[in-house]
């Protein structure tokens, strides 16, 4: 008879490995997020400092809202685990093209640029309009490729 020890750690196992693979494939979006949240935020700051509306209610608000968009990624990769762990469950080998964990992160990052643009027009940096449009534009796209993907199924 097997132990139930045994059980318990091989299942253990099997979901970290599944969390870690999942994870390689959003480390790089995540940690560019991580990165132009921190612009974000601090440019956002400045923003608020330069137009007199600087305040702590803000500031905190703004932090909670970052740790929301990494909460809305682990959301993604919990969905890449599940799709996984049903197809595993079922027999069918997954070959996951698209990771929804990244997928959310590269919104997220395209959403924070148009914020961190934003904000230095505010500040008063004068910024060529096409990279304004182009990052909009992109935004959209990837609204846009999630939407025909979505269409397919």
């Amino acid at each position: 008879m097997i132990d139930n020890k045994y059980v318990q750690e091989g299942v253990i196992s099997a979901l970290l490995s599944v969390l870690m693979t999942s994870l390689q494939a959003v480390s790089v979006p995540v940690i560019v997020l991580v990165f132009v949240m921190i612009i974000d935020y601090v440019t956002g700051m400045i923003s608020a400092w330069r137009s007199k509306e600087l305040s702590s209610r803000k500031g905190v608000f703004g932090i909670i809202k970052k740790l929301c968009y990494i909460v809305a990624v682990s959301v993604g990769v919990v969905l890449d685990w599940v799709i996984y762990s049903g197809f595993v469950s079922m027999g069918v080998a997954w070959q996951a093209p698209i990771s929804f964990g990244a997928l959310v992160a590269i919104w997220l990052i395209i959403a924070e640029l148009i914020s961190i643009l934003e904000n230095l027009k505010k500040i008063g940096v004068p910024l060529p309009a096409f990279l304004i449009k182009l990052t909009k534009r992109l935004k959209i796209s990837a609204e846009n490729i999630v939407d025909l993907k979505e269409e397919k199924k």
